[in-house]
């Protein structure tokens, strides 16, 4: 920012010397060079509806980690970053400041590209480069992503015309009732990252998604009993009225359960940090773009953890 305001608000941030959070410090844990190449390769078509953003793209993106990391909506976000200096300082004091159309149209254009999925392949070759490869093994699990199922009179699908979810489904795990869509998500064992992430519906069940890869070991729950992995499978086993378990399954389950305690922090995180534990947005792409930023701030979340730890 070259205007007068943006020199008063840098001046202002130096004279209060507010400690340094996360926040501050994720900018420089990857390199966004790579990343704002990809995403420039959504606007290559200048005539689209929507046209290209008058801010940067890493900006634009920034403020989508903005929104997942406080759990603002469009307007909210709009408001907030003219009002707080840490805000600010992340975005590189952009000038002018977006407001909540121009971001509500980068997510879209974002799950319309699928450049959600190239951004994440991004990062993770990063944190390839970095030394955090997949080592020990991997968790997979599963967790709910709630959604507004409205009013049962009104249409739902392609004739829903409110924020209504268009795609969500019910499903029921034990005696909760869930709406909305579901994250599929693997966590390697070493260093506690996010390495894949899948968006479904909530009632596909967990067993139909395997985002193992071949020689990995990927430690699973009972949920994904009977459905083989395509990597090195461990996986709970579950007791069926033809075969009770005996003592070594047993054990072999309560050594799994420990090792994949781990796998349930990125959950809690993305829920009672992030406060990402329900959308208001409608399909699964648009949850699936929601989904991905949330990962992807929780991965610069926990490089802070190991940056501190003296990992990386």
């Amino acid at each position: 920012m070259n205007s007068f305001v943006g020199w008063a608000f840098k001046t202002a941030r130096e004279k209060k010397k507010m400690p340094e959070n996360r926040l501050l410090q994720i900018s420089d844990l990857i390199d966004w060079i790579p990343i704002r190449k990809r995403l420039d390769e959504m606007y290559k078509n200048k005539t689209e509806k929507g046209g290209r953003p008058n801010l940067d793209v890493i900006v634009m993106f920034k403020i989508l980690i903005l929104q997942q990391w406080y759990g603002l909506s469009d307007l909210e976000v709009e408001r907030q970053i003219a009002d707080r200096l840490s805000f600010m300082e992340f975005l590189g004091y952009p000038d002018p400041f977006p407001d909540s159309r121009t971001i509500w149209l980068f997510r879209e254009r974002m799950a319309k590209t699928g450049m959600n999925k190239i951004v994440w392949a991004e990062l993770q070759r990063q944190l390839d480069a970095m030394g955090l490869k997949v080592k020990r093994g991997t968790i997979q699990d599963a967790t709910f992503i709630e959604a507004d199922p409205g009013s049962s009179k009104k249409p739902r699908g392609d004739e829903a015309k409110t924020r209504r979810s268009k795609d969500g489904t019910w499903a029921k795990k034990g005696d909760e009732i869930h709406f909305g869509y579901k994250l599929h998500q693997k966590t390697d064992i070493d260093y506690g990252l996010m390495r894949e992430i899948e968006t479904t519906t909530a009632s596909l069940h967990d067993s139909q998604v395997d985002l193992s890869v071949e020689n990995e070991v990927v430690l699973r729950d009972r949920g994904y009993f009977g459905v083989k992995a395509k990597g090195v499978d461990f996986t709970m086993k579950r007791r069926t009225t033809e075969k009770p378990l005996g003592n070594l399954d047993k054990e072999r389950n309560r050594l799994i359960s420990k090792l994949r305690a781990p796998g349930e922090r990125p959950h809690a995180v993305l829920k009672r940090v992030f406060d990402s534990g329900r959308v208001f947005v409608t399909t699964v792409k648009r949850v699936g773009v929601k989904m991905m930023v949330a990962a992807f701030t929780f991965n610069l979340y926990q490089l802070c953890t190991l940056k501190k730890a003296n990992i990386i």
